[in-house]
């Protein structure tokens, strides 16, 4: 059992059957009364941020996450293929437990997979991963004015708004935690 003066960034709870980690967190001792918590907790399966306060002192149920390393190796229909680093086995995840990373995984890309009792909560890609441009409109010379941007499709189906000079076939960087555009790699 976790105390709240335990509390710390990152540290994963069971709180009402759902796996939170603590995103932020303030130890108040207001003048007048008991000490609390206030907390700010996402949902490590929805998401979500919630904002909780707890008393000093309360106890909570720590939740040991296990990461796994995977390589996507390919897509048939719904499944997502993924090769252990370790143990070479092959695992199939559903695309609705990868949720916004299909959009940035291509074959031979990392992943770290979170597992709360044998179950997916979460699956991360690179914070930054490198895409081709698939198709964008041309950009017009001399409209330099103002930074301007215009959709383009990524290799994985992704569209975000790139920079004008962006052309089909570039490789570009993107973040993979905000889906945007970083910088042209060629």
């Amino acid at each position: 059992m976790i105390t709240t003066n335990q509390f710390k960034t990152g540290l994963t709870l069971l709180i009402e059957g759902e796996v939170y980690s603590i995103v932020e967190y303030e130890h108040v001792k207001p003048g007048k009364g008991s000490a609390f918590v206030r907390t700010k907790l996402r949902n490590l399966r929805t998401q979500a941020v919630i904002e909780r306060t707890y008393r000093a002192g309360e106890k909570f149920e720590e939740a040991f996450i296990e990461e796994k390393r995977l390589n996507f190796l390919y897509r048939s229909g719904d499944l997502f293929y993924f090769m252990d680093e370790e143990t070479y086995e092959q695992k199939a995840i559903a695309k609705e437990d990868l949720k916004n990373t299909v959009n940035f995984i291509k074959e031979n890309t990392p992943v770290t997979v979170a597992y709360f009792e044998n179950r997916i909560i979460s699956v991360n890609p690179p914070n930054f991963v490198e895409l081709k441009v698939e198709y964008t409109e041309p950009g017009l010379k001399g409209d330099t004015a103002k930074a301007t941007y215009k959709p383009a499709r990524l290799e994985t189906g992704y569209i975000l708004q790139v920079p004008l000079f962006i052309e089909n076939g570039d490789i570009i960087k993107v973040d993979t935690r905000t889906g945007e555009y970083v910088a042209r790699i060629g």
